[in-house]
């Protein structure tokens, strides 16, 4: 075994180690790699405590809609630093090697906060919801409390549903190789060299991610079908964009995130090569984490100008709408 150390047991040869393939066939271009990818890290982390420390310092910002964003901007930096820091060191070094465990760790980590942030994303529509449908109510229905409870419901998700995920799948044996074709320790890489049987396992895998990936969906989904029936019942277009303005950035994170996500977890395995998958992980794990406080800067004047346009909540009913 080239690059991992095994255990001998039996007549198999049980990996300690793992050595990623991530960029090797780019050899020549990994130094600048690096530096276009350590360039988007310190942009993502940058901009995401820009965001965080914007309206944990703006009083007027201490609404339902900005508590939501604080706790995406937070996922989202641990997100990226789950699996970036860690490429940046193996776009420098010739053997890419991570020990079981460590991979196990970072899958945990990245899991966790993956799904976590496709319940924050469903909090998010309902909270969009609620403002546009029912702005009288908001602040009834959108109290600090609840905003607690959906935002610890989303990370409680998350972890208990793939701390067993992932816990379950380190029980398997690796063997072979040890040779992961990709630049993190994703599910589907890291299955595919266990020395038995997945069948079952990538059965149950499979539902998993159409549970617990496609319910948030469906419920951003049936959350947009009201908002989008409550906006064109508005007689005037100036309300109709202003309401609909209030919830573009979200289509266009949720777009970008489940866009790929779908992509990746729910394609038949046939449809899988190590090219497309590092091609879209890259997506979900380095530029959708980017764009995601440009989005919010770019498209919400509140977050720009330092001062809120609507009122408690972000609900529909701003000063301006009152004149």
């Amino acid at each position: 075994m080239s690059s991992s150390e095994p255990i001998m047991s039996g007549n198999q040869s049980l990996c300690t180690h793992f050595t990623f393939v991530a960029f090797s066939s780019l050899a020549e271009l990994q130094p600048v790699l690096f530096f276009v990818f350590l360039t988007i890290y310190l942009f993502t982390m940058g901009g995401n405590l820009l965001i965080i420390g914007l309206i944990w310092g703006t009083p007027s910002l201490h609404t339902p809609m900005y508590f939501f964003l604080v706790n995406l901007s937070f996922l989202e930096m641990c997100y990226i630093t789950s699996v970036v820091p860690q490429m940046l060191v193996h776009l420098l070094v010739e053997t890419k090697i991570i020990s079981v465990a460590r991979c196990a760790a970072q899958m945990y980590v990245f899991s966790i906060l993956g799904l976590t942030e496709c319940c924050l994303l469903a909090a998010m529509a309902y909270d969009r919801f609620v403002a546009i449908c029912h702005p009288l109510h908001y602040s009834l229905l959108m109290g600090p409390g609840v905003c607690l409870k959906l935002a610890a419901a989303s990370w409680t998700t998350g972890v208990m549903v793939e701390s067993a995920q992932t816990t379950w799948i380190f029980t398997l044996p690796f063997c072979g190789t040890g040779r992961i074709q990709h630049f993190f320790c994703d599910i589907m890489p890291v299955v595919e060299l266990a020395c038995v049987d997945t069948s079952h396992n990538e059965i149950v895998m499979f539902v998993l991610s159409v549970l617990f990936i496609m319910t948030p969906c469906l419920l951003i989904l049936c959350s947009y079908v009201r908002i989008l029936v409550t906006i064109l019942r508005i007689p005037s277009a100036t309300g109709r964009s202003k309401a609909f303005s209030t919830c573009s950035s979200h289509i266009l994170v949720v777009s970008l995130f489940y866009g790929t996500a779908l992509f990746t977890y729910l394609q038949p395995k046939a449809a899988h090569t190590p090219e497309t998958d590092k091609a879209t992980a890259l997506m979900y794990t380095v530029v959708t984490p980017a764009l995601n406080p440009v989005i919010y800067t770019l498209r919400n004047k509140e977050v720009k100008e330092n001062r809120p346009k609507v009122k408690e909540g972000g609900s529909l009913n701003s000063k301006e709408d009152s004149k």
